[in-house]
């Protein structure tokens, strides 16, 4: 019996092996299902970040983000141009104001000299009580033995002390000044420093290879092989030929030639061919010269857009304008943008 039940050829001994078969098959199973259960919660978070990753952004919204970038670097570059010719005054002022406020302090110290002298005669005469260190000593405590022999000296000799006393207030307001126009240069060169950063940070940005596609269809502006440059011999028109010289340079933020450009720069150094010096600055640029109606337009002529004048162009005639237009772009011929137009400008 035995020996059948272990050979497993009896009917029972089938049922015993059918049973141990299953109990091992659902031991099994509920490993795999631990384990799928156990997939079925680690999935969601890897699968998630490659099901629902964020889509690629298509070409044509990349050439849009180019040229909101590249306006935006534009902006930026002509607020980097002003801060910069602030800083220049600011520099300048500064100079003098140190200059004057050490001319200030000589003669200060020539008439502390003059009134020590009257102070020291005074006091071998026996006019004055007090001795002759309080007068110059820069000491507060002896301000008003001080004011006693100023005031003493002013009946003697009023002249001589007015000319001290209005040599020290100088001095002092000199002084003053030259703090302040130091900190006034030190406060924008901080300024500049920060927004060439951010400027930089928008140029690396476009010169990554998520804007290699876009930016190469982004430069793709149609050329005008057949344009006729004036013959007249108006500065305008002198300035716009040599502008014209310039096509394909690249745009650099900041630039003003040879050959190199941004905006302001490229008209910048366009007039200084003909003799004309002008700010590298839209702004200023703006406000010069003389305000012209759009249907009074000729060549030479400058074409400014955007509310905050923050690009120009030199009209050249028939609706087309050569400038440099923004990063990642050369200096080319293009159509006015009409759209943005804000004013024009004569240089005369």
């Amino acid at each position: 019996m035995e020996r059948w039940l272990t050979a497993g050829r009896t009917p029972m001994a089938r049922r015993f092996r059918a049973a141990g078969f299953q109990r091992r098959l659902w031991r099994r199973l509920a490993t795999v299902g631990g384990v799928a259960a156990a997939a079925s919660l680690a999935l969601p978070a890897t699968l998630s970040s490659a099901a629902v990753s964020r889509p690629q952004p298509s070409l044509a919204s990349l050439v849009s983000q180019a040229k909101s970038l590249g306006h935006q670097i534009d902006v930026l570059s002509e607020q980097y141009d002003g801060l910069r010719i602030q800083l220049t005054e600011a520099r300048a002022e500064a100079t003098t104001a140190m200059t004057t406020y050490r001319q200030d302090a000589g003669r200060l110290v020539s008439g502390q000299a003059a009134v020590g002298q009257l102070a020291a005669q005074s006091y071998m005469n026996g006019g004055l009580a007090t001795p002759l260190e309080v007068l110059t000593s820069p000491d507060t405590g002896t301000l008003l033995s001080r004011a006693a022999i100023m005031q003493q000296l002013q009946m003697e000799n009023g002249d001589r002390v007015s000319a001290l006393s209005t040599a020290e207030a100088a001095a002092r307001r000199a002084h003053d000044t030259a703090v302040q126009q130091e900190t006034e240069v030190t406060g924008l060169a901080k300024t500049m420093a920060a927004k060439k950063q951010i400027i930089q940070g928008k140029v690396n940005r476009l010169n990554s290879a998520a804007f290699s596609q876009a930016m190469s269809i982004y430069q793709r502006t149609g050329n005008y092989p057949n344009i006729n440059l004036p013959t007249a011999n108006t500065v305008g028109a002198e300035a716009l030929r040599y502008a014209m010289t310039r096509r394909g340079d690249e745009y650099v933020w900041g630039a003003a030639g040879p050959s190199t450009f941004d905006c302001s720069g490229l008209v910048m150094w366009a007039y200084a061919q003909v003799g004309i010096s002008l700010p590298h600055y839209t702004v200023s640029q703006y406000n010069m010269g003389e305000h012209i109606s759009r249907s009074q337009l000729e060549p030479g002529d400058l074409v400014f857009f955007y509310p905050g004048i923050d690009h120009v162009g030199i009209y050249l005639g028939g609706g087309l304008m050569v400038d440099a237009p923004s990063t990642g772009q050369v200096v080319q011929v293009q159509p006015v943008m009409w759209d943005v137009f804000v004013g024009a400008v004569r240089i005369v």
